[in-house]
Order: C-alpha cells, then structure tokens, then sequence
C-alpha cells in the first residue's frame, strides 16, 4: 500500500516516513502545498498524511482541490492549531481523520491502516482467506496458524491483493500501489515477487490471467 506525506518540518517528515515504512508502507513524501496537491492528482494513492500549515498552498486549499476533482483517497490531517474550528474546516473539506500535534506515531499508523481497510470495505484488521489470515494491524501473515515471513514488497503486494479478494488486479495497478516514486521499477519484478509468494504460500493462492492480471483466490484445503 502507497502513502503521500505532505509535511513541511523535514525532522517530522522523517520521522513519519520510517514509522511508514515500518509499517510496511511505500511512502512518498512532499515538502509543500503545490506539490502534495500534484502528487494527490497523478499518483493513486491508498491514503494520505496532510499537514495543515503548509507553505506555498495551505493544506486545507489542497484537500478541497482533491475532493473538487474527484480524488477519493482517505486523508489523514496534521495540525498544530488549538482551536476545534481548524479540526471541523478540515473534516467539511473532506478529511477522514485528524489528529493534533504532538502525537504518538503509533497512534498515526493505527488510524492510517484503520481508515485503509474502511477504503477496501475492511471493518476487521484482520483479512481471512480460507487457511490464511493477514493481520493488517500487526502486519502478519499466517497459513494454518503457522507465520509466514515476507519481505516488505512481498507484503505490500499480498495486501493489496487481500483487500481486492477474487477481482482482478492489473499489473500497472498493482505497480502503482506498491513502489514509491523513487523506486526502480524493473518490469520483472512484479513476476518475481508473485513468485516467491507461491513459493511460500503455495501456487493455487495467485492466479495469473494472462493479459489482465492477477486474483487471489483462498487456499485449497
């Protein structure tokens, strides 16, 4: 899953970016108003981090230009502002969520998954397909109640499968989601990380539709 931080103070911009990646997220980050908003038009992020106080162009002027196109993705708002106004514009331009600084970055991770699985219809954190289970909020996996360790693209790359449960997913979908801007994007990785994921979680869990993509499809007994 693909995250845009729009956060002005490079030691907080930082710091968000490695709790993110922690979590297993690809992240992308913008240092100012003008270029968030770019990247929220032409990248398809799953969610975004939004800093209010932004220079260049405010972050409440961003978030309402994205929902005035049509840009759906949750958003998440920074501020350090006081007053519960600033909280209320923010949610009324289109804001899922806020949270005041300081905060606790685990509590930012939390709210930023949780509104990722309501986007893909996921109340639970958890995801289960038949004998396997993906712990959004632990950022687990398991088959039969056994761990399933993964590398981060291969873990990004079955949870976005998991949150599209038996559709079809393209490759360039599935490029754009998994891989931040600045990564290398090597046309066979893809294929490559598909599979190490049947290698480990067994070849009928993938399917390959030949010129449209892929579907995951719960394990066989």
């Amino acid at each position: 899953m693909r995250v845009l931080v729009v956060e002005d103070q490079a030691a907080l911009a930082r710091q968000l970016r490695l709790a993110l990646e922690e979590a297993r997220f690809a992240v992308d980050v913008a240092a100012d108003g003008e270029e968030g908003l770019y990247l929220g038009e032409v990248e398809p992020y799953d969610a975004v981090v939004l800093d209010l106080g932004l220079p260049r162009l405010d972050g409440l002027s961003v978030l309402r230009r994205w929902r005035g196109a049509g840009r759906t993705m949750p958003v998440i708002i920074l501020t350090a502002r006081d007053a519960w106004t600033d909280k209320v514009a923010g949610l009324n331009a289109g804001a899922d969520d806020y949270l005041a600084k300081p905060f606790v970055m685990a509590e930012l991770v939390a709210r930023l998954q949780a509104l990722v699985r309501r986007a893909h219809g996921q109340a639970r954190p958890e995801i289960t397909l038949g004998r396997l289970v993906v712990d959004i909020a632990g950022g687990r996996v398991s088959l039969d109640g056994t761990a399933v360790r993964l590398t981060g693209l291969e873990y990004r790359l079955l949870v976005y499968l998991a949150h599209h449960p038996g559709q079809v997913v393209s490759k360039s979908e599935l490029t754009e989601h998994l891989y931040a801007q600045d990564f290398d994007r090597d046309s066979n990785t893809l294929e490559v990380v598909i599979g190490r994921l049947r290698r480990k979680l067994g070849e009928g869990l993938i399917e390959t539709l030949r010129g449209q993509g892929y579907r995951l499809v719960a394990p066989a007994d």
